[in-house]
């Protein structure tokens, strides 16, 4: 140990907080200064008189110098510690200077939502979520991009948007994840098509020879499917987006694959029919996303807290 450190005065070396005193023991210090008593800054700062006591004798060994004579009167400062609680003064409205302007950033930030979502998820699991936001949040302003998968990984990437949602079977490098619920694809067509009338289940290499409405390259529905086929045919009709796929299928254009979230009405009211396949696991993950490192914070935070409840 170095004589300075024996005689506990402070070194010269070092970061700054090792030499200056928390913005704590500041704040405790000026409150004496005011108050002329250490037991009424304790009081007032919401902290024992030990705790208060044991603060000021801490700062006293950090700075190297006697702060406070305390007496059955009262506490006065020394003129040490005058000194040092004017510089404390000045230290502490740049602290609150700070404070306002941190605030301020944070208002700023959770003032606005920027949601990008797969399809899917956009158009059926993503209203509710964002009306619930919005009895919690209901300053902060939502915007949403619906694209696929590919896309959203872009945007979050570009930071484009705070928070993403995706549904293929892998995540986009740079982000990370979370699962937040699971769904199945499920093969539909129309009721006049002969699939509509099958005894049997679909054989999984049947369903990968036929050409079908597919969703466009780069969405999660299309690169579930073809994982779990191990390719596909030349499609049908190539479409943008859920809905789209969907309304060609109740046209009686062709069968299509998907969620088992986007047909439940069709499906209920004999627009659409199911049909099985053997052979072949079409569940998938949805999750939602965010770049490498950056986890969700405010409206991004409480929205993925709702979609995991």
């Amino acid at each position: 140990m170095s004589r300075t450190e024996e005689q506990g005065e402070t070194p010269a070396g070092g970061s700054l907080a090792h030499r200056v005193p928390d913005l704590g023991g500041l704040e405790l210090l000026l409150a004496v200064a005011r108050i002329g008593s250490l037991g009424g800054a304790a009081r007032e700062l919401g902290i024992t008189q030990p705790a208060a006591s044991s603060r000021i004798r801490s700062m006293e060994r950090q700075l190297g110098v006697a702060l406070v004579d305390r007496s059955p009167r009262g506490s006065r400062l020394t003129d040490a510690g005058a000194l040092v609680t004017d510089w404390a003064r000045r230290i502490v409205e740049a602290a609150e200077a700070f404070d306002v302007g941190a605030q301020a950033l944070r208002d700023r930030r959770d003032s606005r939502l920027r949601v990008a979502a797969s399809m899917t998820i956009a158009e059926y699991l993503l209203p509710g979520w964002l009306l619930a936001l919005r009895a919690q949040r209901p300053d902060t302003a939502v915007s949403l991009h619906a694209g696929n998968s590919t896309v959203v990984a872009e945007r979050l990437l570009a930071d484009e948007a705070d928070v993403g949602f995706v549904e293929g079977l892998t995540v986009p490098t740079g982000l990370d994840s979370v699962v937040i619920a699971h769904d199945r694809l499920i093969v539909v067509t129309a009721p006049a098509h002969p699939w509509a009338r099958r005894r049997r289940s679909l054989a999984a290499e049947e369903l990968a020879s036929t050409p079908l409405i597919l969703r466009e390259k780069g969405s999660g529905t299309r690169q579930v499917l073809d994982a779990a086929l191990g390719g596909l045919a030349r499609p049908l009709i190539e479409l943008s987006s859920t809905t789209a796929v969907k309304a060609a299928a109740v046209s009686g254009a062709g069968p299509a694959v998907l969620s088992e979230l986007a047909v439940g009405e069709e499906l209920a009211m004999r627009r659409l029919v199911r049909v099985p396949v053997e052979g072949v696991a079409l569940a998938r993950d949805l999750r939602a996303v965010w770049p490498t490192g950056h986890r969700p914070t405010g409206p991004a935070r409480d929205l993925l807290s709702l979609t995991r409840g």
